[in-house]
């Protein structure tokens, strides 16, 4: 499992700020959960990471290369949720 590290990450929809500033490391290896109230950016920020979303600002690096302006196919990343209901 490579590193991932993120560097003022931002994301804007307009003029609301849907993530401010994230920088995080997670070591080769490591696990890491996000955690925190309904609406403060866990979604928003993964989605980033997986290339969903575009980033407004900031660097995304997973093995040492960026993969911010990557196309989602090319990161090699997934994600799963919580909730069942989002895949049956």
């Amino acid at each position: 499992m490579a590193g991932l590290s993120i560097r003022g990450v931002e994301k804007k929809y307009g003029s609301v700020h849907a993530v401010r500033g994230v920088d995080l490391d997670v070591a080769p290896g490591e696990f890491a959960v996000l955690v925190g109230p309904s609406g403060c950016g866990k979604t928003t920020l993964l989605r980033t990471i997986a290339g969903l979303e575009d980033v407004t600002a900031g660097r995304i690096a997973l093995g040492g290369r960026e993969i911010q302006h990557a196309e989602p196919r090319d990161r090699n990343v997934a994600m799963v949720f919580q909730n069942y209901a989002l895949y049956p």
